[in-house]
């Protein structure tokens, strides 16, 4: 019989622990081998959560983008019947993340898939937003060029009016200045942006306003983690 993976979910902000609920704890203590994005902080935040946990006790495997060599290690110690955790690192595995393709080996492998729940910076900033939470989608990064990201930003405002989707993407952190310009630059003025930085941090903050309002005085979230949501209304 195959073993169970975990999907084991992070803290947005290193000190937020209080994010994470006890029952995650209960779901390591079970995993013998752990799939991870970046050793060193998956470790780390492990110790914060069971202190007593002997981390070399367990085996390590890197992620990456879940090369063919890593699934199918995976999948081989699945059908060993081991038990294992995966950890991306902010928030929850296969949303905004990596470790989608190591769930899909997992469903192929017949073995049992543990979703748990955790802060996830996509959900938190829509729940935030005020924009449609029914109909949304997640696009990710947008093109670095200036002039393939306006295209983009017209596209998807164009689709969120048309469908009353709400558009949420993100951006490398010293950028966000450069696409907080843009897309006042470019959205209609009755467009409302909703710019979600530091999620769970004592810095945290939510706020939605119109391009109109926004052109009053753009924020400075100069390398601050940030969630970018765009809904155009009917």
């Amino acid at each position: 019989m195959p073993g169970s993976v975990y999907l084991i979910p992070t803290f947005l902000y290193e000190q937020a622990v209080e994010t994470i609920p006890s029952y995650v704890t209960d779901a390591v203590k079970k995993c013998e081998v752990f799939f991870v994005e970046n050793e060193r902080t998956a470790r780390r935040y492990l110790k914060q959560l069971w202190r007593e946990m002997v981390i070399d006790d367990y085996t390590w495997f890197t992620i990456h983008k879940a090369e063919t060599e890593v699934q199918q290690v995976f999948t081989k110690l699945l059908k060993e019947g081991k038990h294992i955790g995966i950890i991306s690192e902010a928030g929850c595995p296969g949303v905004a993340d990596p470790g989608q393709i190591l769930v899909n080996a997992a469903h192929k492998a017949g073995a049992i898939v543990k979703p748990l729940v955790g802060p996830s910076s996509v959900l938190l900033a829509l729940m935030g937003s005020g924009m449609n939470g029914q109909h949304f989608q997640f696009v990710g990064y947008l093109p670095i060029e200036t002039g393939a990201r306006k295209t983009v930003l017209k596209e998807l405002e164009n689709e969120s009016g048309k469908k009353n989707c709400t558009q949420i993407f993100i951006e490398t952190p010293y950028r966000n200045n450069q696409l907080i310009k843009q897309i006042v630059e470019t959205c209609k003025p009755q467009t409302q942006l909703c710019i979600a930085a530091d999620i769970t941090a004592p810095s945290e903050t939510i706020v939605t306003k119109s391009i109109t309002e926004w052109k009053k005085q753009l924020p400075d979230i100069h390398k601050r983690l940030a969630i970018f949501l765009l809904w155009s209304e009917r």
